[in-house]
């Protein structure tokens, strides 16, 4: 017996010609046809391993802006490229988001407080967008400005993977922990 015919783990002869009558019967996998429907067309078709047919292949499509599987079961968190793709959209978002995007409305939250609290010890609103929501009153004010920025940071959520997003995103958030920070130094004034 030669050494390569020995198998390395057990040391025992490999058999030339296995038995395959003990091994169970698969059924062959039809091969891949084109079905014509505006579905399929163009698109890769999925068989199962047990041969039926599963619908085109959702991966050779672009993931869409927003689609079930951002909300419910999605399994990309970055784009095509090792580093994720610029300009794509994924379905899933990590922790590092959500932690900015709270922290952001955290922020609005302590915003909406503070300037209540300003304006009733004398203070005047110097934005021109929120004094016209503190014209409608207290709690107009507080709901406007939140679906404003929830709105606004759902959009930058979304395009993550956008320059411009990442960059409005950052921006948002410094820009509140300043403000925060000013409301925190003017009830030492």
């Amino acid at each position: 017996m030669r050494p390569d015919e020995e198998d390395r783990a057990g040391g025992r002869a490999l058999d030339a010609s296995p038995d395959l009558s003990a091994a169970p019967a698969r059924p062959p996998i039809p091969p891949m046809r084109d079905v014509s429907s505006p579905d399929t067309a163009g698109a890769a078709l999925v068989h199962a391993p047990d041969g039926t047919y599963r619908g085109p292949d959702r991966r050779k499509r672009p993931t869409p802006r927003l689609s079930r599987y951002s909300f419910f079961g999605g399994r990309r968190r970055q784009g095509a490229g090792p580093k994720g793709e610029e300009g794509s959209f994924v379905d899933r978002y990590g922790a590092g988001l959500f932690l900015t995007i709270a922290w952001v409305t955290l922020m609005n939250v302590g915003d909406s407080f503070f300037t209540l609290y300003h304006l009733q010890a004398g203070g005047i609103e110097l934005n021109p967008i929120a004094q016209q929501l503190l014209n409608l009153g207290r709690v107009e004010f507080v709901l406007g400005k939140s679906v404003m920025i929830s709105l606004a940071l759902v959009v930058l959520c979304v395009h993550k993977n956008f320059g411009l997003a990442r960059w409005g995103l950052w921006a948002a958030t410094a820009t509140y922990t300043a403000l925060f920070g000013w409301h925190l130094y003017l009830l030492t004034v």
